[in-house]
């Protein structure tokens, strides 16, 4: 719901009374009176050029700047998030920003931030090659190293082998000359660079078979991760070297490169330059190293100054759009001096919006003001409820079913109470009520603190419904001292048990039973019925008829609003023959069984109330006998069944004729006094409109109104009998915590050892939390909500409105762009 100040006093029961406005404002005045509107929340602007497109509209030019800047924003807030920072909530506020100066600022910082960036992308990218470079400097230089040793120390071998005799093993004649003469060696060729370590082994396979094996390759793992150039991500990479013979076989190695993406680096065979090449990468890393710090604080000093005035950019920027949006949705007058706006605001609201009209026109030095006039409508007015932070939750509940017609009366004023209480005559434990109150009391305490954060979607939900789950806590504690149940442990809070064993030992209390010693338990059930017998009987009849009697009267209550309702729009056919009939029908079936529950409970009486009601129906005109609980039952009895079966065709045929008569005569011309009846037009309800009157099918009134009167005929019995959920959930709450105490809690202390009884003790808060506070509240929640939209609030509740959605500066901080 909306939460606005609420000048008026508060009124949940009925909507808001509504106006609908034409605002006429000369254009220079326009943007700043938008402006002051927007402040002050309280109108709803009609689009007047629904047929022009966005881009047709006369302010396209001004939202497509203030999308622009928009998005400069966006690019700084994705670069502080990059970066680790967040915009400051405590910016310099000042009042004279200029939109045409924040445009200006705004792209010259985003150039700024721009060139930085390309900036340090291109000395990393630098760096990172030299990074690349060193390594291969470094592992093909050991290669080479380790090659040359070892081709030093063949030689040196074979040296010594040719000044000795010769032998089977000595080398042949061309191996000699190979050796001794140096102009007779091949001279090979080499790449190197580094290739990811995923593709190496297909690198290496792929070489081989495009050069048929003319080709050697030595690889050498690096050890760390090494950020590509390219990508700009870290990846593990080998330095390779592949020896090649051949422009061919060079040319098909630089295009596996390519295709591989290794990055290639050139290599000296001589120890000096590679020595020489080392000593100026690795100073000119140093170099890029510092460049690169003071670049990355130079962006950083810039995002800080950014981030210092983000938050106020923001809200400008996204009022201005707010603002010029709404602007394209009023109209120009034909002198294309002013703008014409309509829309729907409260009444009580028509002075503060005259005072903000004559603000706006002063403070734009106009010579012509505003002009401000109640136009008379047909038209159904938007809903508005004026709620505050504990009610709008209770009213969001409502609303999730519908949207109130406007002045319909509101169910959340009773939904207040009775939702809470029938969540806790299903979660009747002051043990579990006290621990959901716990949790409660801290959101509502830190409430600032955590409206301000991002929490998840389900947490969200439960800090949005913290005052709903506080009453809900509170009526648990209330019902657990009436079932006299803490984690299903019955205590003597208000006085000793009224009941005690007939000898000293208790020896004959599971046979004979206790007997009654003193005055009755004063407040709720008295702890001795827990653990015994006839505690399920017992627990069972209390609860299945206290169900029934909350069924019946909050059944009652909404066919008592219904009247309410009927009584407000003036419609007396709903009266004398929906409310009435309706009232008459439930209550002489059950309202007479909640009144035999009553009297049963009061005389003490053995009479099956089972049989009583049965027998009503199929032998009305039997002798009780012993089911007879006061004078006089048989003779009201047949009077509340005749009046059942007289308020059916009661409810049936005389409203579809009756307003068939009602539309003949207003077709005549005879009853136009009925359309006028109202000073007010917006009471006029819209199916009285002119146009509507040709088209009245009698058959369609009828069948419609046969389609009600079935539907609460059988709803009144299957709606009584949805009631029956608080029984059953209440019974499967109460067995679940009695399970979870006597088979886990009281197994595991029994054991008499300190490890068992701390698991028992572990294993029993869980289920509690999990199983009876999360799941059963959950649960509980779920059915008291379906008992409200459905048992109550169809017997009134249209819900056929639409909600008050005003312009209003105050939504954009919820709003993501």
């Amino acid at each position: 719901m909306v939460e606005q100040r609420c000048w008026p006093k508060m009124d949940l029961l009925r909507s808001e009374s509504m106006q609908l406005v034409q605002l006429i404002i000369p254009l220079e005045s326009a943007h700043r009176a938008i402006s002051y509107l927007g402040d002050l929340g309280l109108f709803q602007f009609k689009d007047l050029n629904a047929e022009k497109s966005p881009f047709q509209r006369t302010y396209a030019a001004q939202i497509k700047r203030c999308a622009e800047m928009a998005r400069k924003l966006r690019f700084f807030k994705e670069h502080m998030t990059k970066t680790g920072m967040l915009p400051s909530t405590r910016s310099a506020i000042t009042n004279d920003i200029d939109l045409d100066n924040l445009e200006v600022k705004l792209g010259e910082l985003e150039a700024e931030l721009i060139e930085i960036n390309s900036n340090n992308e291109k000395l990393e990218h630098s760096y990172n090659e030299l990074v690349e470079y060193k390594l291969v400097l470094q592992k093909a230089g050991e290669l080479f190293y380790s090659a040359q040793r070892s081709a030093a120390v063949q030689q040196r071998e074979l040296q010594v082998d040719n000044h000795g005799e010769g032998s089977i093993d000595s080398p042949l004649l061309l191996e000699q000359e190979m050796i001794t003469d140096p102009s007779k060696q091949i001279k090979l060729g080499f790449v190197s660079g580094l290739v990811s370590r995923e593709k190496s082994m297909v690198f290496e396979r792929i070489l081989f078979r495009a050069t048929r094996g003319n080709v050697f390759l030595k690889q050498s793992v690096v050890e760390n991760s090494v950020v590509d150039p390219v990508s700009g991500e870290k990846v593990e990479k080998n330095v390779f070297v592949v020896f090649y013979s051949g422009e061919r076989a060079k040319n098909k190695i630089l295009k596996i490169c390519e295709a591989f993406g290794a990055n290639r680096y050139p290599f000296a065979e001589d120890l000096s330059k590679q020595y020489q090449m080392m000593t100026e990468v690795s100073a000119r890393l140093i170099e890029l190293k510092t460049t690169i710090d003071v670049g990355l604080a130079h962006q950083s000093n810039l995002l800080q100054t950014i981030g210092f005035q983000f938050e106020q950019w923001n809200l400008l920027v996204k009022k201005e759009k707010y603002i010029y949006h709404t602007l394209n949705m009023l109209s120009i007058d034909v002198t294309k001096k002013c703008l014409v706006a309509e829309g729907w605001c409260p009444a009580f609201a028509t002075d503060q919006i005259q005072n903000a009209l004559r603000r706006a026109t002063i403070d734009s030095s106009s010579q012509i003001g505003a002009i401000f006039q109640v136009l008379q409508t047909k038209e159904s007015p938007p809903t508005y409820f004026c709620t505050n932070k504990f009610t709008s939750a209770f009213q969001e509940i409502v609303d999730a079913y519908g949207i109130a017609k406007y002045q319909e009366a509101n169910p959340s004023v009773y939904t207040i109470i009775t939702f809470p209480f029938l969540f806790a005559v299903m979660f009747g434990d002051w043990g579990h009520g006290i621990c959901l109150l716990l949790v409660t009391l801290y959101l509502i305490i830190r409430e600032k603190k955590l409206s301000s954060k991002k929490l998840g979607d389900i947490m969200e939900m439960t800090f949005s419904g913290r005052y709903v789950i506080m009453m809900m806590a509170i009526f648990s504690i209330y019902t657990g001292l009436i079932y006299n149940e803490f984690f299903s442990v019955p205590f003597e809070l208000f006085g000793p048990s009224a009941y005690a064993c007939r000898d000293q030992s208790c020896r004959d209390a599971s046979t004979a039973g206790l007997i009654k010693v003193r005055d009755t338990y004063p407040f709720g059930v008295d702890p001795k019925w827990h653990g015994t017998r006839s505690e399920l009987p017992f627990l069972n009849s209390l609860k299945m008829k206290m169900s029934i009697l909350l069924g019946v009267a909050q059944m009652n209550l909404g066919i008592m609003m219904s009247y309410f309702n009927a009584k407000f729009f003036g419609d007396k056919l709903n009266i004398w023959y929906q409310f009435v009939p309706q009232m008459i029908f439930l209550n002489s079936l059950f309202g007479y069984l909640s009144l035999l529950i009553i009297v049963k409970w009061c005389t003490g009486s053995q009479a099956d109330l089972y049989h009583v009601m049965i027998y009503m129906f199929l032998s009305p005109t039997d002798d009780l006998g012993d089911n007879q609980l006061f004078l006089g039952q048989k003779f009201l009895q047949l009077l509340l069944l005749l009046s059942a079966l007289v308020a059916v065709p009661w409810m049936l045929f005389p409203k579809p004729f009756l307003l068939k008569k009602q539309h003949e005569e207003r077709h005549q011309g005879q009853s136009y006094a009925l359309v006028d009846r109202t000073d007010d037009p917006l009471e006029i309800e819209p199916h009285y409109d002119s146009h509507k009157h040709e088209e009245f099918e009698f058959s369609e009134v009828f069948v419609h109104q046969l389609i009600h009167t079935i539907e609460f005929v059988l709803g009144a019995v299957s709606n009584t009998a949805s009631y029956l959920r608080l029984w059953a959930l209440s019974l499967a709450h109460s067995e679940l915590s009695s399970v979870f105490y006597d088979k886990v809690l009281l197994l595991a202390w029994g054991f008499n050892n300190t490890i068992i009884l701390i698991i028992g003790i572990i294993v029993f808060v869980c289920a509690t939390v999990g199983v009876l506070l999360v799941m059963e509240t959950l649960s509980a929640f779920l059915h008291a909500l379906r008992l409200h939209w459905v048992e109550f609030q169809n017997k009134f509740y249209e819900g056929d409105g639409y909600k008050f959605h005003p312009f209003s500066f105050a939504l954009l901080g919820n709003e993501d762009e």
